[in-house]
């Protein structure tokens, strides 16, 4: 009996926040002083990863409101991250966001958008080489509707020519830009794709979600907005809407399968429903032929992180999928307290194993890449409003030798 009762009392320690503790996982914190705490706001709101200084290392870029400074990344070293800060003011930024070299001079800028709270898109100047000079900041669109939540950029058109495709909550419509000759130029010129209805927002209270690819093997890459993959018609200089899923939501697209066109995944954001992934059984410009198979069994709550990537380095993709645990700012206790966040470890056939990650955590806009430089992917975690300010990293198998 006390030698059952020690074992239990080792596994509840392991268990210790809700995070079952796996040797491959090395967890770090700004809360323990592992990174430094990036400001004093309440409420994050975006989180990218991307190589800013040109230095083969992924680096963390965060966003915030309700007070400066809006914007910060963290600078990836052989030992740790340095943080230094992007934009010094205070500006209401929304989830998303998108890294391009918009002004084509070799560096990755910046795209994010303002709230319910502003009717702005902006995007930031790269200062590379300089590291702690703050990045200049330039209009893309002001006046309209307010929030922009989530964007992306490519080359839609089928030729050189690179467009920023963003939703407008506020009006419920899906926006593209070409990227000017000049981008400094204010604002840009741009056009509606896609007016949302209620059917595509059965997930939430409006419609978000935004990737691209090549979903019908074509050659040429497809917008990914909510529940629609949008095609070129370079005939008509149009864009075609196919419904392929049953409403919007975070969205993330790859070949889980074999065949010509992509699986697309979607996960409820900033609502309740099922996630599934989707394949396309007959013609992908046929929305009958979209087929879903539901992920984890149950609906999620705010499933607000969706990635895919060969987590576990078999050839295959995965897929995260976590939830938020607290999206109610004026709450003393978090909306959803057993949040949980999964590892979906696919088998390339459309089989996934189901494993619980974390409990807990208030997953929000969380990246799966390699942070470390070693070859092997990790999690950047950012709560939106649960224990912030905050960030975390969970490091594969440690750091080790850069690749």
């Amino acid at each position: 009996m006390q030698r059952k009762g020690l074992i239990l009392i080792i596994l509840s320690a392991l268990a210790l926040n809700g995070f079952a503790q796996d040797k491959k996982w090395k967890h770090l914190s700004s809360t323990t002083g592992d990174l430094e705490k990036p400001w004093n706001s309440l409420e994050q709101t975006a989180a990218l990863v991307g190589d800013l200084n040109n230095d083969g290392l992924n680096d963390i870029i965060l966003t915030c409101r309700k007070q400066a400074p809006c914007a910060v990344w963290y600078q990836r070293t052989n030992t740790g991250w340095i943080r230094h800060v992007i934009d010094s003011t205070m500006l209401t930024v929304e989830a998303g966001g998108v890294l391009y070299d918009i002004d084509g001079d070799g560096d990755l800028d910046l795209v994010f958008g303002g709230d319910w709270q502003s009717n702005e898109l902006w995007w930031w100047e790269n200062p590379y080489p300089a590291t702690d000079q703050v990045w200049k900041r330039h209009i893309i669109k002001k006046g309209g509707a307010t929030q922009h939540h989530d964007q992306v950029i490519g080359k839609f058109k089928h030729d050189s020519s690179a467009q920023l495709v963003f939703w407008n909550q506020g009006d419920k419509t899906l926006y593209l830009a070409d990227i000017p000759k000049d981008p400094k130029q204010s604002p840009w010129a741009y056009q509606a794709i896609y007016t949302a209805n209620a059917e595509d927002e059965k997930h939430g209270s409006y419609v978000e979600g935004m990737t691209k690819g090549d979903v019908d093997g074509d050659g040429y890459e497809d917008i990914i907005a909510g529940d629609r993959w949008f095609k070129y018609d370079p005939q008509t200089q149009t864009f075609k809407g196919i419904k392929y899923a049953d409403a919007a939501g975070r969205v993330a697209a790859a070949k889980l399968i074999p065949g010509k066109t992509l699986q697309i995944v979607v996960s409820p954001g900033d609502g309740e429903g099922f996630a599934k992934w989707y394949e396309c059984k007959g013609d992908p410009e046929n929305a009958p032929d979209w087929v879903g198979h539901d992920l984890i069994g149950r609906k999620l709550i705010h499933g607000h992180t969706l990635q895919i990537a060969d987590i576990d380095g078999d050839g295959n993709f995965d897929i995260f999928i976590a939830e938020m645990a607290k999206w109610t700012e004026s709450a003393a206790q978090p909306n959803n307290p057993n949040a949980e966040a999964f590892i979906l470890y696919g088998d390339g056939k459309g089989n996934f194993r189901k494993e619980i990650f974390a409990t807990g955590y208030d997953f929000h806009e969380a990246k799966i890449a390699d942070l470390d430089g070693d070859g092997d992917m990790d999690i950047l975690y950012k709560p939106y409003n649960l224990n912030t300010p905050r960030v975390d990293v969970w490091l594969q198998n440690g750091t080790g030798k850069r690749k």
